[in-house]
């Protein structure tokens, strides 16, 4: 494994890569840093050189000034990418990953070879008349988290998002450190803001996108909504993983063994 830092505006961008061959990029999301998909990418490094990064504001990537939108985490990702590659990479983009992915997908198109859009957190997919409700929800998490800390808010961001309990056995732990809880921190006090507020428009964009949603996450979540509308939007299929909507981190090698699938049939 490397690990390096790079100066981007306002902000320094922790990285990693490892294994070799083909890049992929995973756009982890939640609190998730560099390491929280390690189960993952454990199983991609034979055949993938994999990089994981922290995004700004979580663990070892600090910032210089205060907020952060979805379209700015997507111009650190063009830098990323600019620094370690002239060639396109495909890219797993997991919720807000896959948001900025989609910003990265029609901004920078010579980046990536695909997209795998994971349950994009991007209400803007959504039909008008569902948008404000989601959008409120997130606010709602926020003012709940303010109230009551991370105890209060964890339960119903689980729900919100459809996050699933049930998971792999064997997997790395991943114990609530101080690091972790300030990253959930930032990942609600911020990134839910970036995410309410994110627009984009998907017409023109000539990168190949898979939308994706998890096998068990409740169809009734506005993030497996975003995945389905998506998909209507690009005339495309649907494509299921296994578990939630963190399905890459609770069944990493059940996920691992259905991205190599969908990556081989897409070519």
């Amino acid at each position: 494994m490397t690990a390096d830092i790079l100066r981007v505006p306002d902000a320094d961008l922790y990285y990693e890569t490892r294994g070799a061959g083909p890049l992929l990029l995973i756009s982890q999301s939640g609190e998730g840093d560099a390491g929280r998909s390690v189960d993952l990418v454990d199983r991609l490094v034979d055949e993938y050189t994999v990089i994981t990064y922290d995004r700004r504001g979580l663990s070892r990537s600090t910032i210089h000034s205060p907020g952060v939108s979805v379209r700015q985490h997507a111009d650190d990702v063009h830098r990323l990418l600019t620094h370690l590659t002239d060639h396109p990479v495909i890219m797993l983009g997991q919720s807000l990953g896959a948001s900025i992915g989609l910003h990265l997908a029609v901004e920078h198109p010579d980046q990536l070879s695909l997209l795998i859009a994971h349950e994009p957190v991007s209400p803007w997919l959504l039909p008008e008349a569902e948008r404000a409700g989601h959008r409120a929800e997130l606010a709602e998490l926020q003012a709940l988290y303010a109230e009551g800390g991370l105890p209060a808010a964890i339960g119903q961001v689980k729900r919100v998002l459809g996050i699933t309990e049930d998971a792999e056995t064997g997997l790395t732990p991943q114990p609530m450190t101080a690091q972790r809880q300030a990253n959930f921190d930032f990942f609600i006090l911020h990134d839910f803001t970036a995410v309410v507020e994110d627009e984009l428009d998907l017409s023109g964009c000539r990168t190949r996108i898979v939308p994706a949603a998890g096998r068990t996450t409740p169809h009734h979540v506005f993030d497996h909504r975003c995945a389905v509308e998506l998909a209507k939007l690009l005339g495309t299929e649907l494509v299921e993983f296994p578990g939630g909507h963190n399905g890459n981190t609770s069944h990493p090698r059940a996920y691992a063994a259905r991205l190599r699938e969908v990556l081989q049939a897409v070519g």
